[in-house]
């Protein structure tokens, strides 16, 4: 006569067989649920730094008002401290060069990270740029996965390479990219792959 059931060892087997697949998947929906997050967070933001922008250009222009000042006045409810120490990495695993360095970083409420950096005279029509953390000091601290970016020109505010072809920004969205287009390619509904 034959036994329809499981054996133990079957069973031990089919349990042992079933935590190995949610281990190697656990961590991957984990950073997409954490990629995600960031990558809402960002949308939101990046949509209220250019309200504030379009606010602050129309009283520079008119009183010739200091655009980091009151960039800084305008978040300043939300500025809790200076940060002295704080490192970004591209999502390559290298260090960017120092056009995209930033000194002066600013810690919010909302634990995230903040730096303006103006230059003394325009380069190209571009007067700097801003560069947002979503998590501030918590990892990873790279581009394109929690820090994000805007130009600053002086009429428009606008997503680092939102005037690179979106195959070009994908490109650079990637592990072998410097996560540097994802400030635009997330907005526009791009996704990390």
């Amino acid at each position: 006569m034959k036994n329809n059931g499981f054996t133990i060892v079957e069973v031990s087997i089919l349990f042992v067989i079933f935590l190995i697949v949610a281990f190697l998947v656990a961590p991957l929906s984990l950073d997409d649920t954490k990629q995600a997050k960031n990558t809402s967070r960002w949308r939101s933001v990046q949509n209220d730094f250019a309200n504030i922008f379009y606010t602050i250009n129309t009283d520079r222009h008119e009183n010739g008002v200091h655009f980091e000042k009151a960039f800084y006045e305008a978040v300043a409810n939300d500025i809790k401290n200076n940060i002295n120490t704080y490192r970004i990495s591209y999502m390559n695993g290298t260090y960017p060069s120092n056009t995209y360095r930033f000194k002066d970083y600013k810690n919010t409420y909302s634990n995230a990270t903040l730096s303006i950096k103006l230059y003394d005279t325009p380069q190209n029509d571009l007067y700097g740029m801003l560069m947002y953390d979503v998590n501030g000091k918590n990892g990873p601290n790279t581009w394109g996965k929690d820090v994000f970016g805007m130009n600053i020109y002086e009429d428009k505010f606008e997503p680092f390479c939102k005037s690179e072809s979106i195959s070009r920004q994908k490109e650079d969205c990637s592990k072998n990219g410097t996560g540097l287009c994802c400030s635009s390619y997330y907005l526009i509904g791009g996704s990390f792959d």
